[in-house]
């Protein structure tokens, strides 16, 4: 018996991002349907490497433990490992050092800034008995709007459209202009599912405007109901110092969202999309508004 598709977001979506969502929400089905270019079922497939940028905050670990758990809860069987780019073990160095065969390094990074650019591919190639990839970061898509709105919800943001009513959706930030581009679309995307309240970008650092910044340039446009939401996986430094710029309500880190799990996995499954190479209607659908 084939499963009902879950309902897509209420708020509109462009084509691009429809395609995506529709994607996002199959992809979580995967492990239950045998599709060309897929092994079966019972074949597990690469290692689902989730890499984590690393915090000296003790909340972050476990938070990130915490999705981790809930991607394989999602897909049983799917082998899932940790890495971190730096302060937390284990590092992804090491993580793939245990590893042999098949692997896709998917970031819990919302840019195309350098870790995902650079530092990842630098990673495997330092990994030659690993055949790998790396799989698009996180943002944006309608799936990680999805967690943000959730996070603000649980925070106390009103669900109804203000005009008094704004958000600041704030992110580490990266001196790499498709960085930035990734957190405007993010901001579009968290607007259109807030039924168009005004989500302004911001970021900790190595961009602008700060958090502060964007706050006045809200309040100035006659905004006095602002929020932040944090473009972060996990506590940390700048997860902390985003939230402390809130002028009211600031929503948690994303952690363990079920959006957030479910978009890990679409990321994988369009790694395996672009290997395969097998179907290119497909591989089209799953790499649209990356």
């Amino acid at each position: 018996m084939t499963a009902p598709i879950p309902h897509l977001p209420s708020a509109p979506l462009g084509t691009g991002d429809l395609a995506a969502e529709i994607t996002a929400q199959l992809s979580t089905q995967l492990c239950r349907v045998r599709l060309r270019g897929f092994p079966p079922p019972e074949t597990p497939g690469p290692t689902l490497v989730a890499v984590a940028h690393g915090s000296r905050d003790p909340r972050a670990l476990p938070t990130v433990r915490a999705l981790l758990d809930r991607v394989r809860a999602l897909r049983p069987g799917l082998a899932v490992r940790l890495g971190h780019i730096e302060l937390n073990r284990p590092l992804l160095a090491d993580t793939l050092d245990g590893l042999r065969g098949e692997a896709v390094l998917v970031p819990l990074l919302f840019g195309h800034g350098h870790h995902v650019t650079h530092d990842l591919p630098a990673a495997l190639a330092g990994a030659p008995q690993l055949a790998g990839r790396v799989a698009a970061p996180l943002g944006p898509h309608p799936l990680l709007a999805e967690a943000l709105h959730g996070r603000l919800l649980e925070a106390g943001f009103p669900g109804a459209p203000s005009p008094r009513t704004a958000v600041v959706l704030a992110a580490a930030g990266s001196r790499a202009p498709r960085s930035a581009r990734d957190t405007e679309r993010t901001a579009q995307l968290l607007s259109a599912r807030l039924g168009g309240t005004p989500v302004l970008p911001a970021y900790a650092s190595a961009a602008a405007p700060t958090v502060a910044e964007a706050v006045r340039t809200l309040t100035a446009r006659g905004h006095d109901r602002i929020a932040v939401a944090g473009c972060f996986t996990a506590p940390g430094r700048f997860a902390t110092q985003c939230a402390d710029a809130a002028p009211g309500t600031a929503a948690a880190p994303l952690g363990d969202h079920p959006a957030l799990a479910r978009l890990v996995l679409h990321r994988y499954d369009q790694a395996l999309l672009a290997r395969t190479g097998s179907d290119p209607a497909s591989v089209r659908a799953a790499t649209v508004a990356v």
